[in-house]
């Protein structure tokens, strides 16, 4: 397996960053790249860059993630979302570069009761969903032979801010916060997602995976769990979807199935829980009490 790799989004992304270690750890030569290297969207800036870099695989990070905005910003959502999984696509094929592609769980509509597989019918309800899922198309459609796209969801992790962070920092100066109980998805961690990427690709596995920490939670049981960890007092009220209205609609149960990615890999994603414990207590050098 050649040990080099590109990384759109590998400067400052939630995921990016400890991609970029992960690959470095695994012996990976690394080239981490963002907007301030170039336009990202400029099909011969990039392909300059593939000809004189010559990466065996493309890792891109690289999304619109602003789910409501989208709503009123489509067009800005395609671009990121659609026009760059898809020329990256085809630029690797037309280099023999490998593509590795980040989606989401916002392709499915959280109509169904059990886990989702990679088997089931996708309907996405919002803008990002829908772009999202159109890039998933765009890369399957370009011809392009080594690809993997990677639907996770809930990310967490030290890089940036995040759920978790950001409900953490607002418990350290109130006594109750007001959090969605009525959500079901698969909260993830940076660095768990980061090396069970590479844990495809040392498998050589080519194809759509679902890739998220094991579990399941709310939003309110996420939150509730991200407090006692850090040992913070602050009660968590839950309240339903309809009480905190957002423009774009969320599915209510998106919980990812993984069994495909454990056969494929032989790795079992460890809890949700775990990770949590691990990213409150090592990265935000938080601890609860014993």
């Amino acid at each position: 397996m050649n040990k080099r790799a590109a990384v759109l989004g590998g400067h400052t992304g939630l995921l990016g960053i400890p991609l970029v270690k992960s690959l470095r750890s695994a012996c990976f030569e690394v080239r981490a790249l963002g907007r301030a290297d170039f336009d990202v969207l400029d099909p011969k800036a990039l392909g300059e860059f593939l000809d004189d870099y010559k990466p065996n695989w493309v890792f891109n990070t690289v999304a619109y993630t602003a789910v409501d905005k989208a709503e009123d910003h489509p067009d800005e959502a395609a671009k990121l979302n659609k026009t760059l999984p898809g020329m990256l696509a085809r630029l690797c094929a037309m280099r023999g570069a490998g593509l590795v592609h980040y989606s989401t769980d916002f392709v499915f509509d959280g109509t169904k009761a059990t886990p989702y597989t990679e088997e089931d019918g996708v309907n996405p309800t919002g803008v990002y969903g829908r772009s999202k899922l159109d890039g998933e198309r765009e890369i399957m459609a370009s011809g392009l032979d080594r690809w993997l796209i990677l639907r996770t969801a809930w990310l967490f992790g030290s890089a940036k801010s995040n759920f978790v962070h950001k409900i953490i920092g607002l418990a350290q100066s109130r006594e109750e916060l007001s959090v969605v109980h009525d959500q079901l998805g698969s909260p993830t961690y940076t660095p768990d997602l980061a090396d069970y990427s590479l844990a495809l690709l040392k498998a050589k596995a080519t194809g759509l995976f679902h890739v998220v920490n094991g579990g399941r939670a709310s939003w309110c049981e996420l939150a509730a769990e991200a407090l006692t960890a850090a040992g913070l007092k602050c009660r968590i009220r839950p309240i339903t979807t309809a009480e905190y209205p957002l423009k774009a609609t969320r599915p209510p149960y998106s919980v990812l199935d993984t069994g495909k990615f454990t056969k494929a890999t032989g790795v079992s994603p460890r809890p949700w829980l775990q990770a949590l414990r691990d990213y409150v207590y090592r990265d935000l050098g938080a601890g609860g009490e014993d």
